[in-house]
């Protein structure tokens, strides 16, 4: 029988391996990807099409979220530099009070976008369903994700697993902010579960559904 020392000092082993694993992933998944992301608008190669990645425009206290802002503009500076031709905008509307889709899609409107280069995924209820539903719905493969930097770096692994051509195109962070350390202890487990969803459990969006035609400039 292993005395309480002995378990605790097991336990503490444990748990300081598992805790470097996450780290180990973490910074694999930033190397791997760092070839395909892109900051600068002008050096960015044309594709067709890009895929938004939603959030909530508004914080809990109603004010702006610097995230979707921030992906609103980049979006809007690859069309209008024109870097793509069309953009689908991948979000959850999983209630009707809840609807990241249309925000993303009034806001680009707003930026000068026609409505008809932009299309809506309403079942973006997570990275993975907007990754597989780019190509299994609107025909993407060969496209550009826009987001923040850290969540391109998931999102790009998971495409490329899927077996898609993309490239990232960063949206503005908050780096070294307490929000972006929350965003990074975040990501941590984020990525774990992309590699589990895509390499051992075979995650599934959660909705399919028929085919949406995108239209392009």
């Amino acid at each position: 029988m292993l005395s309480f020392l002995t378990r605790l000092i097991l336990i503490g082993l444990v748990l300081i391996v598992g805790y470097y694993l996450l780290l180990y992933n973490y910074k694999q998944m930033i190397i791997e990807t760092k070839p395909y992301i892109y900051n600068d608008v002008q050096k960015i190669p044309m594709k067709r099409a890009a895929l938004v990645l939603g959030c909530s425009k508004y914080l809990k206290n109603k004010r702006i979220n610097y995230f979707f802002k921030y992906r609103m503009e980049a979006a809007a500076k690859l069309f209008h530099a024109g870097k793509v031709k069309a953009i689908v905008l991948s979000g959850d509307n999983g209630t009707k009070a809840y609807d990241e889709t249309t925000a993303m899609y009034e806001d680009l409107m707003a930026r000068g976008i026609p409505a008809k280069y932009l299309q809506r995924d309403y079942a973006g209820f997570r990275t993975l369903d907007s990754i597989v539903r780019a190509k299994a719905i609107f025909d993407l493969e060969d496209y550009i994700i826009v987001s923040q930097r850290f969540h391109l770096e998931r999102a790009i692994y998971l495409a490329q697993a899927k077996g898609q051509k993309v490239l990232g195109f960063v949206a503005k962070d908050f780096k070294n902010t307490l929000w972006a350390k929350r965003m990074e202890h975040r990501e941590l487990l984020a990525r774990v579960k992309a590699v589990l969803d895509v390499n051992v459990f075979g995650t599934e969006p959660k909705f399919y559904g028929d085919k949406v035609k995108v239209h392009y400039k």
